[in-house]
């Protein structure tokens, strides 16, 4: 089956790719000729997600799918949730973005004046548009953000965030283990089953 996936960042297709398996070609937005940027203007995962996928299935008629994830930090409130990607200003810079939300929690505990707990999560909302129908799954992945980055795999904040039964940041577990454990691959095996039907 041939999916449009709406996304330009190769980590993220790799990752769904892995994730779908064999039955699935999933080809980008630039291949069937969207080369601009989508808009993501929703204040939350779900609206972002079906904001994308339509975008894409309006212009082409394809079959598609898109993602939102966002990291909720409890110490912040929740923050940085849908501008999880932007948190540290336009551009996705990863390495930015942990390094403020490392030390925004940092700020935090020293106001406080005790280590605070740094629990977090993942969230993915998942849109899928099928023949026109409109489909969505969501993945929750639970955990906390490390002292500091450690790992060379995955991309964004892979780095600092540590799965929950785990002692290794999700840069560190490898992409197949983090694939079987991720937000995104609990959303993403839903919709491949329901596709499989």
């Amino acid at each position: 089956m041939k999916l449009v996936f709406a996304t330009g960042n190769p980590g993220k297709l790799r990752e769904a790719a892995e994730i779908l398996g064999e039955g699935f070609e999933l080809v980008t937005p630039a291949e069937v000729g969207i080369t601009e940027e989508i808009p993501e203007t929703g204040t939350t995962l779900r609206a972002n997600s079906l904001q994308k996928a339509d975008y894409i299935y309006k212009r082409t008629g394809l079959d598609c799918f898109a993602d939102d994830s966002g990291l909720e930090v409890d110490l912040l409130g929740g923050a940085p949730g849908v501008e999880t990607a932007r948190y540290a200003g336009p551009g996705h810079d990863a390495r930015a973005n942990m390094d403020k939300l490392l030390a925004e929690m940092a700020r935090r505990e020293k106001e406080a004046g005790m280590d605070c707990p740094r629990s977090a999560r993942f969230r993915t909302s998942v849109t899928l548009i099928i023949g026109g129908r409109h489909h969505f799954f969501d993945g929750v992945m639970e955990g906390h953000i490390a002292l500091e980055r450690a790992g060379s795999g995955g991309f964004g904040y892979d780095p600092i965030f540590i799965p929950e039964g785990y002692s290794q940041t999700n840069a560190q577990l490898g992409e197949e283990v983090k694939n079987r454990i991720s937000h995104r691959g609990k959303a993403l095996r839903a919709m491949a089953e329901f596709l499989r039907g």
